[in-house]
């Protein structure tokens, strides 16, 4: 890579300040959970400034999410920030909810990832179909992220490419508690899921400044994208798709943003 970052300076191109903001399902407000958005026609990303004052930044807003991820044009981070991203999950009983736009797993407190001494509490993880994020201008079958956030108020995303391939049972797990009716939720306290199990044994990742995905498109949030995807069978993404034949807002300009590419992040 071109250029070695320290800490500090990765911190201030990351632009991490202390704004506060209401998390749901996807990471939207209350106002943008009453607001009739979605991803195809008038309710579309295009028109999402345009169904709420709320939603101003999703027309203006110069750090949105998601983008396509260049290996050629990110910068490597110095070997002192081997702790960068510190994962600490937890199993937890399966919890989840079909809320119209993804099914998303809400998790119990305890467990979280840790940046530069800061901690995020792992709140909730979600799928979209297809991915939303490209890497090296390459879409995914399918991208998972788990949603953090901080006593300030931040967020900080970990995000997986999900990509055909063999059967994944972690994932079965859930789609067999799959709510096929929106707005319901199936709280399963004998079944014990383990987030961890959801990542890749390679943990190399890139990050950077980025926002929400869906509306308000909040500016922010720090995105840590795994590299290396994880297989799941063709069934088990034909399934999702079923529910959510899209729901994956389109690629955003990167800007002045730098991306950075990361060691591994502790496996523990």
């Amino acid at each position: 890579m071109s250029k070695i970052f320290n800490r500090r300076r990765l911190l201030q191109l990351l632009g991490m300040t202390a704004v506060g903001t209401s998390v749901s399902s996807c990471v939207t407000s209350s106002a943008a959970a009453a607001t009739n958005w979605g991803y195809i026609g008038k309710q579309g990303p295009e028109y999402w400034g345009k169904l709420s004052p709320d939603f101003q930044l999703c027309y203006t807003g110069t750090r949105q999410t998601p983008i396509n991820l260049q290996f050629d044009s990110v910068k490597s981070l110095d070997k002192n920030n081997q702790d960068l991203l510190i994962v600490k999950y937890q199993p937890a009983p399966l919890s989840l909810v079909n809320n119209g736009k993804t099914i998303q797993i809400n998790y119990q407190p305890g467990s979280y990832i840790e940046s530069d001494r800061q901690v995020y509490q792992l709140l909730q993880f979600h799928f979209h179909h297809p991915s939303e994020h490209h890497l090296n201008g390459e879409e995914y079958d399918m991208e998972l992220h788990f949603v953090h956030r901080s006593q300030a108020g931040n967020l900080a995303v970990v995000g997986v490419f999900l990509k055909a391939g063999e059967f994944n049972p972690n994932l079965q797990t859930i789609w067999d508690g799959i709510p096929q009716t929106q707005g319901k939720e199936n709280q399963l306290k004998d079944t014990i899921i383990n987030a961890a199990e959801f990542l890749p044994t390679e943990r190399r990742f890139l990050t950077y400044s980025g926002s929400l995905t869906t509306p308000p498109c909040s500016e922010n949030v720090t995105w840590y994208i795994m590299e290396t995807p994880v297989e799941v069978s063709s069934e088990q993404i034909a399934k999702f798709s079923q529910l959510f034949p899209h729901n994956a807002r389109p690629i955003q300009p990167l800007n002045q943003r730098i991306v950075f590419e990361s060691v591994n992040a502790d496996q523990t």
